[in-house]
């Protein structure tokens, strides 16, 4: 089994390239069927979320052709069903977007319930109210959403929680229904916003993206185009996180600053420098960083997906620092792993009280889940010794190349899949 081996004590210096966007790209992914025409996506992701939906898409018979690494052209005209199959779907999360771009395209669709990482309850309940409202008969059976409309008619639809999910999902549809729909209550991430703008780039008329109501007229149908996946906000974050905690100074480049500014704020509050530029942020971390507290929220706010990233962090600033999950009830499974490198955090319900140490030792801990395990990655390259993470096919699901371009900022880790491999890293490394 694949694992990460790493000797902290290394400050990071130097740059880094933020790839495209996983949570972005997985929508535009499943929009990109809506047609029969070419589409042409680039800054895509090498992650294994992407690659497991590409699959998903060839398997329901659209024609995949990978251009190069990052660039992929999709043709939707050879879809030959509606019926996603369950081996790839339940892998991944994002899978629940098919339902809303099969049901707007071919008034019919059927998947299996999604998977993905286990940090709390995703429920769907307002991605089957959002289909119900354009006039489908939606129900569940045998572990799958079986979806089915003889027309999708507009509607005004309030969402009863914010969720990037359901408002990516319910917009996709809402693009080929009749007349003017209406979505209010919606999530304003930034990958929401791009998926609206991919969509309007293939004749979609969507207003209002990235505000708290969506207005979508819908059209007849959609046509090819040419797409750029913005750039990845979390693993932006993550690569700023690995700066302070390692007390580094790193310019992480490709990046829109706006996305970040929830994450500099926190960081400049902990006594960090955060400098932006148009297209790059560079953190430089201070031996001496002080607490914060911090409260997850829906985008502009402060993204649960940076949570762990940061309480890792704020565990080696001083003082007591306060953090509150208010998305999902079960991310904090990563603070027992943490505890055994040296970390003093208490846990109570969805709030997490840190109190700071002096530093980490290396230890073998599990990586639980996507982002608590780039957050164990970063906690083991600030601590003193050998950390070794294992379960980092969780990882491998939102970072492309994460050791390369750890390595490149001077961290000593590696990907190992034996003992002799540990062995020889020790050997190596000294």
């Amino acid at each position: 089994m694949e694992q990460y081996i790493m000797k902290g004590g290394n400050p990071l210096v130097g740059e880094v390239t933020i790839g495209g966007a996983k949570n972005a790209a997985l929508g535009i992914l499943a929009a990109a069927i809506m047609t029969d025409e070419d589409v042409l996506i680039d800054n895509l992701p090498d992650v294994r979320d992407i690659n497991v939906l590409l699959e998903a898409i060839e398997e329901i018979g659209a024609k995949v052709e990978r251009i190069d690494r990052h660039t992929v052209r999709i043709n939707g005209k050879t879809i030959r069903e509606v019926s996603v199959d369950d081996d790839y779907i339940r892998k991944i999360r994002a899978s629940y977007y098919f339902i809303g771009a099969m049901l707007g395209k071919y008034k019919s669709a059927q998947v299996p319930l999604p998977g993905g990482c286990n940090i709390g309850s995703r429920p769907i309940d307002q991605h089957l109210k959002g289909f119900r409202a354009l006039g489908a008969d939606v129900r569940i059976e045998r572990g799958a959403v079986i979806a089915h409309a003889i027309d999708l008619v507009a509607s005004h639809i309030y969402l009863d929680v914010v969720s990037v999910g359901a408002t990516i999902n319910v917009m996709m549809a809402a693009t080929l229904a009749e007349g003017q729909t209406i979505l209010e209550n919606v999530a304003k991430e930034p990958h929401v916003v791009d998926v609206a703008n991919f969509l309007n780039s293939m004749g979609a008329n969507i207003k209002g993206a990235g505000t708290d109501t969506i207005r979508i007229r819908g059209v007849r149908k959609l046509h090819g185009t040419e797409y750029s996946i913005i750039p990845d906000q979390i693993e932006a974050g993550t690569f700023m996180c690995a700066a302070a905690i390692t007390r580094g100074d790193v310019m992480v480049k490709n990046v829109i600053p706006k996305h970040l500014e929830a994450i500099s704020a926190k960081l400049l509050e902990m006594g960090c420098e955060v400098v932006e530029f148009d297209d790059a942020v560079r953190v430089v971390g201070k031996s001496y960083q002080k607490h914060t507290d911090i409260k997850t929220l829906p985008y502009p706010g402060f993204p649960t997906d940076m949570q762990p990233q940061m309480t890792v962090t704020l565990a080696l600033a001083k003082g007591t620092s306060v953090v509150t999950e208010s998305i999902f009830e079960n991310r904090f499974r990563y603070v027992d792993e943490l505890s055994r490198m040296g970390a003093n955090v208490k846990v109570e319900g969805n709030v997490a009280v840190i109190d700071g140490v002096s530093g980490f030792t290396g230890a073998f801990v599990n990586a639980p889940d996507l982002r608590a395990g780039a957050a164990l990655v970063i906690a083991g390259l600030a601590a003193d010794g050998y950390t070794v993470v294992d379960e980092i096919g969780y990882i491998q699901r939102g970072y492309e190349c994460f050791e390369e371009k750890l390595q490149g900022l001077g961290a000593m880790i590696e990907k190992v899949d034996s003992e002799h491999e540990v062995k020889k890293f020790k050997l190596k490394v000294g």
